[in-house]
């Protein structure tokens, strides 16, 4: 429980610093700038330093400590490099930005710190800095910015640096602690330059802690807050290979018995310190380290030049070329090791981790109105310039080359178009590695995998495999442990396909020239390939003034022919008008108060405003788009069902606003210490299931659509009348429907266009259940009774045009095709109500179609022309019933 509560605590603060950036660097710079000028009018004016006396305490220099000091800095600062050739292996510019940032700052601290402590000395900073080096921690920097970076949006950002911090700063605050306790041992040693270097060492845990706890996790969420998603609503800083962070930082949480230990001798040291430094005899204290002040000579003077002759950059150019033996070999270390870092590493790691991507030439390709950009990105890509960091998908002009026993073979091209020919997955056979003909033996492919210099490249397919079946690779991370995610699909199709009652069942099924890396840890885990279905076009649909040709994934024949008349009959009528009633998408956790009578206690203080209040100001925290609307409280028994509905901008919302719920009821728990949350879903949300609520309350958009079609219309086009219409939509949608026990199915097949429509434009199809309440209504209007009005109420669209499946190309491709790709600018939300009213404008369609083909007699015989196979098809019963007369 303590440890709950501990890791709850870091969680708040992790949350504060991550949403307070800019409130937080500035406290901890105004604070370290305070440090270093508090006395900076007690002294003198002059800091000792290159040309200026700095009178000190005669003492013997061994060429000893020399040695050692020289030693020191040198280790330092080759740690210091392998640790950056380390983070340079993970594959990300930002890592190695933000780890350089760490230690920038870390060491302004520290360097601080240092000055304050020996009142301006700057000859003590030279001996300090190694030691400082040697104790920074980049591991748990990089680790809490891994969390930031594994963000599927600017969004999680937050939440996941407050997750990391939960998970980190535990273990990083009592490992500082044992660090500060182990190595302030050697300040009570009574040896001088042990007792300098161990306090240099405790300083340096000390501001390695301060910025790992306030001024990092700022800078990462401001840092990454702006980057704008340039790449279609996707971060341009999230990579693919750090989606699972989450979880293995999690399985990798510190052992309880090891952090116990630490405890207990935590606890032993400082026994240790308070016996020597309070209880011990004052005589030992003299022992104890006492730094020099030398900010100004013995007589009080001012500090003299000790050349004033000599121009200050004749001064230290002659002090530079007089460096002593020590001097130069530090400095040529760093100088060698920094050269061949910046123009000699190579720019592609090839750990087992990473991911070898090539890079792509770019075009770009505009929509019907010219003026929007499409962009989709290569997660692990290193883009060396804007035009190098977008791919777009753009018409092939092509002619197709006859297939030479390759039938089985489908190309689909994603981006600028490679010949099949040219088009590789990058296995080691087509990357013109040489590979021996047996599989090694499993330690010898374990260790080429681990190996940076040769990785899964260097393995063959069948030593890949091994090396799964021997729990070496997890299965679901073949995509991230290949060097290209298109090879770790491979060979799961292969270790799929020997499973399979047919060896060939996967070979229609394509997977080349796809972008895996948009996918991975966002859209589909464990991937085998990818469906190609058709998509056809209906249109113009005439709604509110704008024409919009709408996109439909299907299968069903028929389908996008009838809903194509049935937007030809709307345009020839003038057009359809539409309207958005409500939006607010809803969750409905489930709470457990002790006492029915408490839950309903519970229920009053949240119907109350202030009530209300409260848990709206805690749900708004969360997000910058996610606006508490209601609380609609159900009860039964001592269980309590809360349905928060919110504004969720253009996102369909459910992450979201299940992240607000959950902050909101932790702020109940609060309120109410006996109540218990069962689960932050408890169906009265409803999500993808039949639910009344939804059809009554709404949930999503609720849109409403009507049109007028001309007598005429109706009659030519649609080949029916207005008076055939209204009766089937009476006795079908209203009575038939009622007779059925139908619950928000007054229509007649609405879920076939929303269904469409939701796999075309990247939506969740499973969300066609909510979405396909609709009520369709016709009567006859106009000076004769002869046109007919039409009208589609649908309460429940849930539709988004950021995240999830919008991320991928084609299906950016068609909300482009509607003009409601990504977030709206001007007006958050609105794109998404746009793509709402788009739909339920073609469900109106296809209702008036359909229909018309009901009143006419039309529906079987188009079905049999248009959705039936022509192969080994059997003669219909009328046609041989003339056959036998």
């Amino acid at each position: 429980v303590k440890l709950k509560m501990l890791s709850r605590l870091f969680r708040m603060h992790g949350l504060f610093v991550a949403s307070h950036p800019w409130e937080v660097i500035v406290g901890t710079v105004t604070i370290t700038i305070c440090m270093m000028s508090m006395n900076m009018f007690t002294g003198n004016n002059q800091i000792c330093g290159w040309n200026f006396e700095c009178p000190k305490i005669e003492e013997e220099i061994l060429s000893s400590d020399i040695i050692i000091l020289t030693i020191t800095r040198c280790l330092a600062i080759l740690y210091i490099y392998f640790q950056f050739q380390n983070l340079r292996q993970l594959g990300s510019k930002y890592m190695l930005g933000i780890a350089g940032l760490f230690t920038i700052f870390s060491s302004f601290v520290f360097s601080t710190v240092v000055i304050h402590f020996l009142d301006k000395e700057l000859t003590g900073l030279n001996e300090a800095l190694p030691f400082f080096l040697l104790l920074i921690d980049l591991s748990k920097a990089s680790a809490l910015a891994k969390f930031a970076l594994s963000s599927n949006c600017q969004d999680e950002v937050r939440e996941n640096i407050a997750r990391g911090m939960a998970i980190l700063g535990p273990t990083f605050t009592l490992d500082a602690l044992v660090e500060c306790l182990v190595i302030g041992v050697g300040t009570m040693s009574g040896v001088r330059q042990l007792e300098i270097m161990c306090c240099f060492g405790c300083m340096s845990v000390l501001a390695n802690y301060f910025v790992f706890m306030t001024f990092f996790p700022a800078c990462v969420s401001l840092v990454l807050e702006l980057s704008r998603e340039s790449r279609e609503g996707r971060p341009i800083w999230q990579l693919g290979h750090f989606a699972r962070v989450l979880e293995e930082e999690e399985d990798n949480k510190p052992n309880p018995v090891t952090q116990r230990v630490k405890v207990i001798m935590s606890l032993g040291l400082v026994l240790v310190h308070a016996h020597s430094r309070w209880i011990a005899e004052p005589s030992s204290q003299e022992n104890t380290l006492e730094m020099p002040k030398s900010g100004t000579s013995i007589d009080g003077s001012m500090p003299k030049r000790i050349d004033p002759s000599v121009p200050l950059w004749q001064f230290y150019l002659s002090r530079m070329v007089s460096m002593d033996i020590e001097q130069v070999i530090t400095l040529g270390l760093a100088l060698f090791l920094a050269i061949k870092y910046i123009f000699f590493e190579k720019a592609e790691t090839q750990s087992s981790f990473s991911l070898v991507v090539q890079k792509k030439n770019t075009d770009s390709c505009m929509n019907n109105t010219g003026t929007t950009r499409f962009q989709s990105c290569l997660a692990d890509e290193e883009p060396t310039s804007k035009e190098n960091t977008d791919e777009v998908i753009k018409p092939i002009a092509f002619t197709i080359p006859k297939l030479v026993n390759d039938s089985s073979k489908a190309n689909f091209v994603l981006g600028d178009f490679t010949p099949p020919s040219s088009s590789s997955s990058g296995t080691p056979e087509e990357l013109d590695i040489e590979l021996p003909l047996e599989p090694r033996p499993i330690e010898e492919c374990l260790f080429i995998l681990r190996s940076p210099e040769r990785g899964a490249k260097h393995l063959s397919d069948a030593e890949v495999i091994r090396l799964v079946n021997a729990k070496h690779i997890p299965a679901y991370k073949l995509e991230n442990m290949m060097e290209t995610p298109e090879r770790g699909v491979f060979i799961r199709r292969q270790i799929l396909a020997e499973k399979l009652p047919k060896t060939t069942a996967l070979q229609m099924l394509p997977y080349k020239d796809y972008d895996y890396s948009l996918v991975m840890g966002t859209c589909c885990e464990n991937i085998i390939g990818y469906m190609p279905i058709p998509v056809g076009v209906v249109g113009p649909l005439f709604l509110n003034g704008k024409e919009f040709q709408v996109p439909m994934a299907t299968t069903e024949g028929c389908l996008v022919a009838s809903t194509n008349r049935g937007c030809r009959a709307i345009c020839l009528g003038g057009g359809a008008r539409s309207r958005v009633l409500a939006d607010g998408m809803t969750r409905g956790p489930v709470v457990r108060l002790p006492t029915a009578c408490e839950a309903a206690e519970v229920k009053t203080w949240l119907e109350n405003p202030e009530g209300f209040q409260i848990m709206k100001e805690m749900f708004d925290s969360t997000s910058r788009y996610a606006r508490l609307q209601r609380l609609q409280i159900g009860l039964a028994g001592r269980d309590l069902y809360i349905r928060f509905q919110s504004k969720t901008g253009d996102a369909m919302g459910m992450n979201m606003i299940s992240k607000g719920t959950e902050k909101a009821l932790s702020r109940l728990q609060e309120e109410f210490p006996s109540l218990r949350v069962l689960a932050v879903s408890g169906n009265y949300c409803t999500d993808k299931k039949p639910a009344a609520i939804n059809w009554i309350e709404g949930r999503g958009k609720s849109i409403v659509c009507e049109a007028v079609i001309p007598a005429k219309v109706v009659h030519e086009v649609l080949k029916t009348s207005t008076h055939s219409l209204v009766e089937v939509n009476i006795s079908k949608n209203l009575v038939g429907s009622a007779m059925a026990g139908s619950q928000g199915g007054y229509n007649a097949h609405a879920a076939n266009i929303v269904t469409a429509i939701y796999i075309a434009c990247g939506q969740d199809p499973a969300q066609n259940i909510g979405s396909s309440n609709c009520i369709t209504l016709m009567e006859s209007t106009g000076p004769s009774n002869e046109d007919l009005y039409i009208s589609c109420t649908m309460p429940s669209i849930e539709v988004g045009t950021v995240g999830g499946g919008t991320n991928l190309p084609p299906q950016q491709t068609c909300l482009q095709m509607l003009g409601v790709q990504g977030a709206s600018r001007e007006c958050p939300g609105e794109n998404a109500r746009q793509l709402a009213e788009i739909v339920c404008g073609t469900v109106m369609a296809g209702e008036l179609s359909l229909m018309a083909a009901l009143a006419a007699g039309h529906l079987v015989k188009s079905h049999m022309i248009h959705n039936r196979s022509k192969v080994n098809l059997q003669v219909l019963p009328s046609n041989s019933t003339k056959k036998a007369a």
